[in-house]
């Protein structure tokens, strides 16, 4: 039997920022689109950090304590991402997941961000393995 790969599992379909957006707007973003974190992407397209819910926690507090949103994404956003390739096997990146506080990682091919995998769609796989 082959390693399952981490292509056969991720999810193509996700909410991507940009650095310029307004904290508020990619918080409700966030929320809307049911997803814990969002890769930011430049406007050349290439990955300059990762957005979670996590991290939009401190401006929100912020608002409901002075009644104003500020700042943008790249104001918060987590600058080191850990990143995935869609040929990972998913053992490896179910051990990744173990070592690193995230709930999803960017999934690249190459220097392009082609999807997103979430800690509960490793596990969701790891279940229907044994």
């Amino acid at each position: 039997m082959s390693a399952m790969r981490i292509l056969s599992i991720m999810r193509e379909d996700f909410p991507t920022l940009a650095p310029t957006t307004p904290i508020r707007r990619a918080a409700a973003l966030l929320v809307e689109a049911r997803a814990s974190a969002a890769p930011v992407l430049g406007e050349d397209g290439v990955l300059a950090g990762i957005l979670s819910q996590k991290d939009c926690f401190r401006p929100a507090l912020h608002a409901s304590y002075y009644r104003e949103w500020t700042g943008s994404v790249a104001d918060h956003m987590t600058r080191e991402v850990v990143l995935v390739d869609m040929r990972d096997e998913l053992i490896k990146v179910a051990e990744m997941f173990l070592h690193h506080r995230h709930r999803a990682f960017p999934v690249r091919d190459g220097g392009r961000i082609v999807g997103i995998v979430r800690r509960s769609d490793v596990l969701a796989s790891l279940l229907s393995l044994g």
